[in-house]
């Protein structure tokens, strides 16, 4: 049988819809999308460096708090608003991911939520 247990912090920013920040299941941890919001201010930062810094620091949260760190994520999605900015954010979100380099997909989609221009969910073992 199967434990789903929810993971949350108030660290991280706090969801935005009806979901959990994550969850954990089986020795994974299932992490929603994060958009940029830095969660002392609750505000989406500006720009994509700063919002794809911030998404990374804010699923690094996540893990922590679930007992996982980025180091055991297996799989990524990345969603940009736009694929022009991909060069871009493939340089900071290899600062992220030295050691282990993820399974990854990014797609180019035409709206996020807070009008952000990047989402990362990520799935990460125990």
């Amino acid at each position: 049988m199967n434990t789903i247990k929810i993971v949350s912090t108030e660290k991280a920013p706090a969801v935005v819809g009806p979901y959990s920040q994550a969850l954990e299941v089986n020795n994974f941890i299932f992490c929603s999308g994060q958009i940029g919001i830095d969660p002392k201010t609750n505000t989406l930062v500006e720009g994509i460096e700063k919002q794809t810094t911030q998404v990374l620091k804010n699923l690094e949260i996540v893990l922590l708090s679930a007992g996982s760190k980025l180091n055991k994520v297996v799989k990524t999605t990345i969603y940009l608003k736009s694929m022009a900015d991909y060069v871009l954010v493939n340089q900071i979100y290899g600062s992220f991911f030295k050691e282990n380099k993820p399974a990854r997909a990014t797609v180019e989609v035409s709206r996020l939520p807070k009008d952000a221009l990047i989402e990362i969910d990520a799935i990460a073992s125990l």
